[in-house]
């Protein structure tokens, strides 16, 4: 009887100790889990990839007037992303651009610092209405009289 008592006493504490490894294992598993999910989640969206360039399309050269009877002779370039669908149409970006620099001072065009702020503006402009699919805007004349 003493046997059968002993080994009563033993299945429990087998079963118990069972028990205990799958909870342990159950918890790291979670644990980990949650942790991968925790950091997927907070750290926040991933960076937006960078518009790979595409076609570049050479725009006919246009002369604008500017204020107290100077005059600007603008050429452009537009860099098409990779992903454009076809050549961007030039009639846009010539129209932002009349716009822009049409009745503006000479002075406010004459420095290299100006220039560069009105480029990056016009840049933006036309980045919205060809709707991202041109990705910059080079000037390949600039002349002013």
């Amino acid at each position: 009887m003493a046997k059968e008592e002993k080994a009563a006493e033993e299945a429990p504490k087998k079963s118990k100790k069972k028990m205990l490894i799958i909870i342990v294992a159950a918890v790291v598993v979670l644990l980990g889990g949650g942790a991968g999910g925790y950091f997927a989640f907070f750290s926040g969206p991933s960076a937006p990839k960078a518009p790979e360039p595409g076609k570049v399309v050479a725009l006919e050269a246009i002369t604008l007037n500017l204020a107290d009877g100077h005059f600007l002779k603008l050429k452009l370039s537009l860099q098409a992303t990779l992903d454009a669908t076809e050549e961007p149409d030039g009639s846009k970006a010539l129209d932002i651009a009349i716009s822009q620099f049409s009745n503006r001072p000479l002075a406010e065009l004459a420095s290299n610092e100006a220039r560069d702020k009105a480029k990056a503006e016009l840049r933006k402009k036309i980045n919205e209405a060809y709707e991202g699919h041109v990705m910059d805007v080079y000037f390949t004349e600039f002349v002013m009289q």
